[in-house]
């Protein structure tokens, strides 16, 4: 067989145990054919001379929202956890003159730090000035909470006597007990409702969000991820895609079964039933998600020992799971049924030892191939180390939750400061044998550029330098490790390991070219790593 394109004079990192490296590949029909070029040239073969420039597969991330990324980057405010309270101000008024007299503004996101800042009622008048009177929604960098201003309270139906809705809160100023506009968890979700009554987006302004948030991870050499949570109008988006040829991507969509956060709708059993419509070519709708509890700064992650005291809470709040034990196992249980396997958000210990105690029992039960994903995970009881690899259960880590920064500073503040140090067991996990799957959860990263993940995987150290120290140093993992938990060992806990994830012949001639070796390049320095081309399925689709 004839190759339609050979790359010679390469350093080809294939991630492929069988035969780690080569110095040439070979492509035909979309597919790695060789790893030896002899043989492989005829008359219509394009030959690449690389001179030396290192080859590796397309990065794969595991946990991302590829669709609220694109739709933030082309439809919303946006700006970063830098920004202090008038900072956020400042860019909300700067957005709002853009605006109609009632048009919202929605955007994001602000520093988990500040969330006492923003709990009082002169906060919320501070809001309104700036966006003028219209009605504003900021979503916090876990994207799990908003920040709203009057307008938005009135016209989510939400005042003084509202309760707080099942698995949220909205946070009231003390001396008066009026919303603060500081909405936790699924409090939120009733501004979500709101917004959609006079702020919706057409099925092509959906597609352009998907087709924008795809492009951004070609640049960062992302050719395969994991949505975290999809909605019907992001399925369908993704089979729009697909079905005109505009999808250069594998894509595993998470079918959502609760939703604190996002608001969509349907949810649960009607989503199940409905996500094999969406079934094409590159999109695999094959997972569920379950938000098992929330984020450790607000106190809504649920853990085995307690938090801090404070006076909302008092000396013995641990936090609590958003369902019980067997309603966790139910639904896993439906979607093994159905033939689906399942991402489990969990931020504290005890999600983490829940959800291990369910998969024991759907394992016991005979579900052998359901894959299971512990998402996030960045505290695991050292009991539970071990049960990841015995129950074939996978790691979804997050970057930037396991190097300095705002979020492990905001957790510092709710948490013991020996707790608190003590995130993302990644080296543990390894060595007990745990399959770890790379993800960046953009956007509540800035971006999804896995070479940032993988320098703070290496160095537990902040890839900007922003801010100092180490985070638990001695879960630092080595650069073959953290390359493979963003290639083939994400490929293996999405399902994607047989068309994807390594330099393999016969798999999708998924692969980048960089700017350097990252194996002769300092660790401090990875993060500046350029993506310089993205292949996928053979067909470049980008350049530097």
């Amino acid at each position: 067989m004839t190759a339609d394109l050979i790359l010679t004079n390469a350093t080809v990192h294939t991630v492929d145990g069988a035969r780690p490296t080569a110095t040439s590949l070979a492509i035909s029909g979309g597919r790695v054919v060789a790893l030896d070029a002899e043989g492989q040239v005829g008359p219509g073969t394009e030959v690449r001379d690389l001179g030396g420039a290192f080859v590796m597969p397309g990065l794969i991330d595991v946990h991302n929202h590829h669709a609220l990324a694109g739709r933030a980057e082309l439809f919303e405010l946006t700006f970063g956890g830098e920004l202090g309270f008038d900072g956020v101000l400042d860019a909300v008024r700067r957005w709002a003159r853009g605006l109609g007299p009632d048009e919202w503004v929605v955007g994001g996101a602000w520093a988990s730090t500040l969330v006492d800042a923003l709990s009082r009622e002169s906060a919320r008048a501070a809001l309104d000035e700036a966006a003028g009177g219209r009605p504003v929604a900021l979503s916090d960098d876990s994207r799990h909470n908003k920040w709203v201003n009057t307008r938005a309270l009135e016209l989510a139906g939400v005042t003084a006597a509202t309760p707080d809705p099942a698995g949220g809160v909205i946070v009231r100023d003390p001396a008066t007990g009026e919303p603060t506009g500081v909405l936790l968890e699924a409090a939120g979700v009733l501004v979500e409702h709101a917004m959609r009554e006079t702020r919706t987006l057409t099925g092509e302004q959906h597609a352009r969000a998907s087709r924008h948030g795809i492009g951004i991870l070609h640049s960062y050499g992302i050719t395969a991820f994991q949505d975290a949570g999809v909605s019907v109008d992001i399925l369908t988006a993704l089979k729009t895609l697909d079905d005109t040829g505009q999808l250069d991507a594998w894509v595993v969509s998470s079918l959502l079964i609760n939703d604190p956060i996002f608001g969509f709708d349907p949810i649960g059993l009607p989503l199940i039933e409905l996500g094999e419509r969406y079934r094409t070519e590159h999109h695999r709708p094959d997972f569920v998600k379950i938000f098992l509890d929330g984020v450790p700064p607000t106190r809504t992650a649920a853990f085995l020992e307690p938090y801090l005291p404070d006076e909302a809470h008092g000396a013995c709040f641990h936090g609590k799971t958003t369902m019980p034990p067997d309603e966790l196992e139910g639904w896993l249980r439906r979607a093994a049924e159905a033939g689906l396997s399942a991402k489990i958000h969990c931020t504290g210990d005890a999600a983490v030892r829940a959800t291990l105690d369910a998969v024991a029992a759907l394992r016991a039960a005979g579900f052998a191939d359901t894959k299971f994903q512990v998402a996030h995970g960045q505290f695991v009881h050292p009991d539970d180390l071990a049960r990841f690899a015995a129950l074939g259960v996978s790691a979804d880590i997050s970057p930037f939750l396991w190097v300095p920064g705002v979020i492990p500073t905001a957790i510092a503040n709710v948490l013991p400061a020996e707790r608190a140090a003590r995130m993302q067991p990644n080296r543990a996990l390894l060595d007990s044998g745990a399959l770890v799957a790379g993800g960046s959860d953009w956007p509540v990263s800035e971006s999804p550029n896995a070479w940032e993940g993988i320098q703070g995987l290496i160095t537990r150290q902040d890839p900007t330098g922003a801010f100092p120290g180490e985070l638990w140093p001695e879960q630092a993992i080595t650069l073959t490790e953290a390359i493979a938990a963003f290639t083939l060992s994400s490929a293996r806990a999405m399902g994607l390991d047989d068309v994807t994830g390594s330099l393999t012949p016969g798999k999708s001639a998924d692969f980048i070219i960089l700017d350097r070796d990252p194996f002769q390049s300092a660790h401090t320095d990875l993060a500046a790593t350029t993506v310089t081309e993205t292949w996928f399925a053979g067909r470049q689709v980008y350049a530097k």
